[in-house]
């Protein structure tokens, strides 16, 4: 909502619908790896398998030559749209799936490691999810790129690589996963200078692979060859997760670091939109008040009750 609807302020009015597409995926992707002792590695490889259900099976961007203008934008083979899809798995694991999901532990700490649904919710949860994929293959996707089919051998590559990430995420890493640890010896940063490296490398990675406010203009346009920028944007995305797991084992990384990383993500997303037009000026500056607001709010929170529960233990 922070990206889309930026650009598309009509976006906020189909939430409920969004919701169904989008939310329950997710819900889906964060209870199962609950259930099974997982942690962020299930998240991120089911976040992947979440990206292509939603941008492959459902939206059909990944393999469209028209859909979004996404074929455009970079690098196209094979009747993939590489740069695309390499875009999209950063914004879906991160800003669909993790954001979301660490934003809520902050919020209900005591439910972190807990289901939040029993069984017969669950299952509902997974029966939305289905029903938003095809919702997005039988309302945007057939509204905006009418007539197109996804050749069925794609079809089926995409099915076989998203049972596989489940597995690998549910039955193989759960097992090796290993609690975090901190080093008493490393030190994070402070929290605002981890706030500004998160929105800088946010913007690197989306003005790498896509154009500016999704306009038609790319960075430093033709001085960099598609497969330049798959790699570059590889370059930019790699290290900083390595970076974020780095200060996560630092013995002073806390809730406000965390607070600090999430809203220069946030922050950066919904900025990448704004030069599309005035509009997008406005609702985006709007929508960066707000993301501002809430995050000092839930600092706020998360200070008190920290406070209350150090008293109470004293």
């Amino acid at each position: 909502m922070t990206f889309t609807a930026v650009a598309v302020p009509l976006t906020w009015l189909l939430v409920p619908l969004l919701m169904v597409m989008y939310g329950a995926g997710v819900l889906v992707i964060r209870e199962a790896v609950v259930r099974v002792g997982g942690g962020w590695p299930s998240l991120v490889l089911l976040g992947v398998a979440y990206q292509i259900a939603e941008d492959g099976l459902g939206l059909q961007a990944l393999t469209s030559p028209r859909m979004y203008g996404a074929a455009d934008w970079g690098l196209r083979a094979l009747g993939v749209n590489w740069t695309y899809w390499e875009s999209q798995i950063g914004v879906h694991v991160v800003l669909s799936v993790l954001v979301p999901i660490a934003l809520v532990d902050l919020l209900f700490p005591d439910r972190r490691a807990r289901p939040y649904l029993g069984r017969g919710g669950f299952m509902g949860a997974g029966a939305l999810a289905i029903v938003g994929v095809f919702g997005l293959r039988y309302t945007i996707s057939a509204s905006q790129d009418p007539g197109y089919q996804m050749p069925w051998g794609w079809t089926a590559a995409f099915v076989a690589a998203i049972i596989v990430l489940a597995l690998l995420a549910l039955l193989v890493i759960p097992r090796r996963h290993l609690p975090e640890r901190r080093q008493a010896g490393r030190r994070a940063p402070r929290p605002g200078v981890v706030g500004f490296v998160s929105m800088y490398l946010t913007m690197a990675f989306l003005t790498t692979l896509l154009p500016l406010g999704l306009g038609s203009d790319l960075l430093f346009g033709d001085m960099m060859s598609p497969l330049l920028r798959l790699i570059t944007a590889a370059m930019t995305a790699i290290p900083f997760g390595w970076l974020v797991l780095r200060w996560r084992a630092a013995a002073n990384w806390n809730n406000r670091h965390r607070i600090w990383l999430i809203g220069g993500i946030l922050v950066s997303h919904t900025a990448f939109m704004m030069p599309g037009s005035p509009t997008a000026v406005l609702v985006g500056s709007l929508t960066i008040a707000a993301q501002v607001a809430l995050l000092t709010i839930l600092a706020r929170h998360v200070r008190q009750r920290e406070s209350a529960t150090n008293s109470i233990r004293v």
